[in-house]
């Protein structure tokens, strides 16, 4: 995908009319920022309306070596352009998601009370691909009730962590405890996405156990075939093995 598209896209997401201000806001931020400890965590004031960051904190450098001042230059399509390309189809899905539901279901006297938090791959300045968590609090809403401009905090974890995308939207409820109101796996597109009808149906005999002869029986294919479709299966979801596709889908029942 083109960082182009990831443009539109995007805007597509967050498109909104309203021009808020938050000089008073950042101010704040960055008054903290300065008592702030360094740490595998840095945070952001993002704009999701001009593609911008109106703040961003110390740590940025900190965790992943790159050049502030860069990245408030270039905004977010600097940003977009270090995104692991392989996470870039889940990663704007997780947030269409995020927003729909928040349109849909959270209703618009609330949303302020929302919190919102999804992961990528991002490279750093060694251009090794990091894991970063993304929670994110909406600060300012356009008039539609879309959150525009918001608090983001990263958590900057090891590259070696294998970690599925995923997306969460919470509220606060009467007890002042976020209460989790959405969840979804957006890595199990692998399974819908490229996988063949015949491919599919060799996956759910693994995950009973079935041997290759037992699944080109059942299919009235032969074992080479099976164990083609498996190589396949397994190249197609870059996972190594078989044994690591049958504890995955084992997990995840509604994959298939």
């Amino acid at each position: 995908m083109r960082y182009t598209e990831i443009k539109d896209l995007y805007k597509f997401i967050f498109k909104s009319y309203d021009k808020p201000f938050l000089k008073e806001h950042i101010e704040k931020f960055i008054e903290l920022d300065e008592y702030l400890p360094y740490s595998s965590t840095f945070f952001c004031v993002t704009n999701t309306q001009d593609l911008t960051f109106e703040y961003i904190s110390k740590n940025f450098t900190t965790c992943l070596g790159l050049d502030a001042n860069e990245l408030k230059a270039l905004g977010m399509r600097y940003f977009w352009s270090r995104i692991h390309p392989d996470d870039i189809d889940a990663w704007l899905s997780a947030l269409n998601s995020l927003m729909t539901f928040t349109l849909e279901e959270i209703p618009e006297d609330k949303r302020k009370d929302a919190n919102y938090t999804w992961n990528f791959r991002l490279k750093n300045s060694d251009d090794v691909y990091m894991n970063i968590v993304q929670n994110t609090t909406p600060l300012v809403f356009d008039s539609e009730g879309k959150p525009i401009i918001g608090l983001a905090h990263y958590t900057v974890l090891d590259p070696n962590i294998k970690m599925e995308i995923t997306a969460t939207a919470k509220l606060l409820n009467t007890n002042k405890e976020y209460e989790t109101l959405f969840f979804n796996n957006f890595s199990q597109k692998l399974l819908n996405d490229g996988i063949s009808h015949r491919e599919r149906d060799v996956i759910r005999l693994l995950v009973l156990n079935q041997s290759s002869k037992e699944i080109s029986k059942k299919l009235n294919i032969s074992s080479h075939t099976v164990n083609t479709h498996r190589r396949n299966i397994l190249k197609k979801l870059n996972i190594s093995s078989t044994g690591e596709l049958v504890g995955m889908l084992k997990m995840n029942q509604h994959w298939l």
